[in-house]
């Protein structure tokens, strides 16, 4: 299938490794010119190398951290009338809400949540005018399923939701189309860092936590990020736009719901 976004302009944020890189290198894949965004400028360079080889699309790597202003304002110099935008940030370090102070919840607000409502404001109008947009937010399948020890990523990313959720209605018949993307356990670094705390917390290995997670998850493993970025690619393209505010949960059926 042709997804209709060879030549379109995306920025991806958070995309040196992970779920970032994954959607990155699926739009590249369909022809999208990248402008892609990480803190590590090691990474993000090797990444960019890597998908223009695989590729061949055109891929600027801006290093910085997006959650700034500064960071903010380099990606869209380089990058000003996006067509596509995928907002992307590392999530609040697990823990007891009793030992986060406030400096750590505004840490965690700004990041997943007033980050990506920043990059939507300064691209949104210029989609409006093009007729056409398409913006996907990676959060987390804990805003359907809150996942206890991650209390600042349950409560930030749930804003998000709310505002995004409000947002998409007033621009969808602008073919500019706002949705979410909950992942569920994939296999990626923040997997491996939650089951390694959660191996030292309760006296296991993290082999055993990551072979837990397997066998508890309806399809018998944990996702592929390459999958996700499959996904997102089709989300941003030109055949998804009846698709308007949704939240897509991708976790192997672990949410247990006749509803989605």
């Amino acid at each position: 299938m042709d997804l209709g976004i060879g030549g379109k302009r995306a920025i991806v944020c958070a995309a040196s490794k992970g779920l970032g890189r994954a959607c990155a290198m699926a739009l590249a894949r369909e022809g999208a010119a990248l402008v892609i965004n990480a803190r590590g400028e090691a990474a993000l360079e090797e990444t960019a190398a890597a998908i223009r080889a695989t590729t061949g699309a055109s891929v600027t790597a801006i290093a910085g951290d997006i959650t700034s202003e500064a960071g903010r304002a380099a990606v869209l110099a380089a990058c000003p009338e996006p067509d596509i935008l995928v907002n992307n940030a590392g999530g609040p370090p697990a823990g007891d809400f009793r030992n986060w102070s406030r400096e750590d919840w505004i840490k965690a607000i700004d990041a997943n949540m007033l980050t990506p409502i920043a990059l939507i404001r300064a691209v949104i109008d210029g989609m409006i005018a093009r007729r056409f947009g398409r913006v996907v937010n990676i959060t987390s399948a804990s805003v359907k399923s809150p996942i206890p020890s991650l209390g600042m990523s349950n409560g930030a990313r749930a804003g998000l939701t709310g505002f995004v959720g409000g947002l998409a209605r007033q621009v969808a018949r602008h073919n500019v189309c706002i949705n979410n993307m909950l992942p569920g356990p994939f296999l990626t670094d923040r997997l491996r860092s939650n089951a390694a705390e959660l191996a030292q917390a309760s006296g296991r290995t993290v082999e055993q936590v990551m072979q837990e997670r397997v066998r508890t998850n309806p399809a018998g493993r944990v996702g592929d990020p390459e999958e996700f970025g499959f996904a997102c690619a089709f989300l941003c393209s030109t055949h998804a736009g009846f698709i308007v505010g949704q939240n897509l949960l991708l976790d192997g059926g672990a949410f247990n719901s006749s509803m989605g």
